[in-house]
């Protein structure tokens, strides 16, 4: 990181403290840096103020109070903040003021498709991408009169059932792909061999990130989000292992102690009944899997929720599509509500 620069939540906050709260005095309100971004993530590095980069802040207030405090920060915003342009754009965007001024049920429908203010319906959670729910959660707050607190304590992570069948979805996706490394490999298919190992990578990073409780931000930073759970016992490691494995014996052996190490895990959690973490032979054939149907079962049996139970094992919205498009758009993914809807 080049010498002088400083991350957008520590301008953003500056901005605040020196522009944004003299202008509001004693106007309730709530502020930070919220939404979408590497920024908000705490991600951004000087690379990124190449592009769309500056001070950058919701702010949230009652909506009688709307229309004035846009005017009243519009009005007064100076030309720069500390070298940085105010209003700024990117590629052929024409710069604009990147001050957001709502209500927090407004703010909430143009970043989840809906206001939850009064909470998330099950199907709710299922259906907002976690990347979405990040960018309410993650962002660095700088004023709050208890307006904000509240829905961000609702959203910090699933409910407990919730998250348990989304465990079990997510061993599901291992168990039907854990085989077809060795027998791709088996007819001579290397590259569909390292591709299913690349995906059943990328599928135990998004486990470990579950298991932790901690959403997965999109994937620009999954593996970022991923390093920084920190690993003692050396999962980052073998999932390395797996991805620079130069046959296709070297890349099982790799998956197999990383299955192990990630099974460990879920009985280190205590929300299941014990499941053995030991990899075995795939039936007859010469691979070797963690049968991790296994573990899909029983996190399955610690859910009581009807409805959740009668639905099929596709997951929330993150584990059965992966399309930017999709999931960066809340007008876009509210509507595949009705797949959970029988």
């Amino acid at each position: 990181m080049a010498k002088g620069f400083i991350s957008a939540r520590e301008l953003s906050a500056g901005f605040h403290d020196d522009v944004i709260r003299p202008l509001l005095g004693e106007i309730p309100y709530a502020a930070g840096l919220l939404g979408w971004g590497s920024d908000v993530l705490g991600y951004d590095t000087e690379r990124s103020t190449d592009h769309g980069w500056g001070p950058r802040l919701q702010v949230l207030v009652d909506a009688t109070e709307v229309e004035r405090v846009r005017e009243l920060i519009d009005g007064h915003l100076p030309t720069q903040y500390r070298g940085h342009d105010v209003r700024f754009g990117w590629d052929a965007q024409e710069p604009v003021n990147h001050i957001g001024v709502k209500t927090v049920g407004d703010w909430l429908t143009g970043q989840l498709g809906r206001d939850v203010g009064d909470g998330m319906t099950t199907e709710d959670w299922l259906v907002t991408p976690q990347q979405e729910l990040l960018g309410v959660v993650a962002g660095p707050v700088y004023a709050d009169d208890g307006r904000l607190q509240r829905v961000r304590e609702a959203l910090t992570w699933y409910p407990d059932e919730v998250w348990r069948w989304l465990l079990a979805c997510q061993w599901t996706r291992i168990a039907q792909e854990e085989a077809f490394v060795q027998r791709t490999a088996e007819v001579g298919d290397d590259l569909g061999s390292r591709i299913v190992a690349a995906r059943l990578t990328r599928d135990l990073m998004r486990l470990a990130l579950l298991m932790a409780r901690t959403y997965a931000p999109y994937m620009k930073w999954l593996g970022t989000a991923f390093a920084r759970l920190g690993h003692p016992d050396g999962l980052d490691r073998d999932l390395a292992d797996v991805l620079n494995a130069a046959t296709s014996k070297e890349r099982e052996e790799a998956l197999t102690t990383a299955y192990e190490k990630v099974a460990r895990r879920h009985n280190e959690l205590g929300i299941t009944e014990y499941v053995d973490p030991t990899p075995r032979p795939y039936f007859d054939r010469p691979a070797m899997v963690l049968a991790a149907g296994r573990f899909t079962e029983a996190c399955l049996a610690t859910v009581e929720d009807p409805w959740l139970r009668g639905l099929e094992l596709v997951g929330s919205i993150d584990q059965f599509t992966d399309s930017t498009d999709l999931l960066s758009n809340p007008a876009a993914y509210r509507r595949l509500a009705t797949m959970y809807r029988k």
